[in-house]
């Protein structure tokens, strides 16, 4: 089965400061891979380049087997536009750490707003799609509800219900959960794990949630200093890990809790 997303030699510096130090990783349709290490490790850059916020400085990034960054023009490759980088990313949905809804719209209003104005699609074909998401993020009686009348954990569901309506492959988790008071996080969670038992997208997790990720992921990576030191099935990695840097970062995790 071919990759839906392969990075292929990626690097990425902010300034002098490099990030990514040569990032390769494939990912396959439908699976749910879990990105996990210390702060600083790039983990966010990872997605947030696969969702064309940061543009790599070196390496390739695909999606489908099209290159996301460069385009073919007259026979050679030159940096994509911007027609040619919403194209290629409309197969990608993410969810950010700070929900970025529209406080001025309803949470119906805020899942409607993106088929309509990018996919050009019918306002009342879009509503009903709405509401079904609306309902399978547990949120089908607050429809016309303003993002200041609800929860954090509901807030966070919503942004879920809005990155779906995209009909994504691929869906971007940015640490949902870090920015929730902790009786919220399970809410948020239990709706990712229904999503992930549906099965048909691709799902990349960046997680400090150890436990959720044993549950939810195919595959754990873990990066550490801009490298993916070691990669594997959750139970290896999480329950037997190899490298030392992981066993300390798993250590501090676990005796942090």
């Amino acid at each position: 089965m071919e990759p839906i997303v392969q990075y292929k030699d990626v690097h990425k510096s902010f300034g002098q400061t490099e990030v990514l130090k040569g990032i390769d990783l494939d990912i396959k349709p439908s699976e749910k891979v879990a990105l996990i290490g210390p702060s600083g490790s790039g983990k966010t850059t990872i997605i947030r380049m696969l969702m064309t916020l940061e543009e790599p400085t070196a390496g390739i990034i695909e999606v489908n087997g099209e290159n996301l960054w460069q385009m073919e023009k007259k026979g050679e490759w030159v940096t994509a536009d911007e027609n040619h980088l919403r194209s290629i990313r409309g197969d990608i949905g993410m969810v950010f750490q700070h929900f970025n809804l529209f406080p001025h719209m309803t949470i119906l209003e805020n899942c409607m707003l993106a088929p309509v104005l990018v996919k050009n699609e019918s306002k009342s074909e879009v509503k009903a799609t709405a509401v079904e998401m609306l309902e399978k993020v547990g949120l089908g009686d607050k429809i016309e509800l303003y993002p200041a009348q609800l929860s954090g954990g509901q807030k966070q569901r919503v942004a879920m219900a809005r990155a779906l309506m995209m009909r994504p492959k691929v869906m971007l988790f940015d640490e949902v959960t870090s920015a929730l008071d902790p009786e919220l996080v399970g809410e948020v969670l239990e709706v990712i794990r229904d999503l992930a038992k549906e099965g048909e997208m691709a799902m990349i997790l960046v997680t400090h949630e150890m436990d959720f990720a044993l549950d939810i992921a195919d595959r754990v990576v873990f990066l550490n200093e801009g490298v993916i030191e070691e990669q594997g099935a959750p139970s290896e990695i999480l329950m037997n890990p190899e490298s030392e840097r992981l066993q300390d970062f798993l250590g501090r995790f676990t005796s942090s809790r």
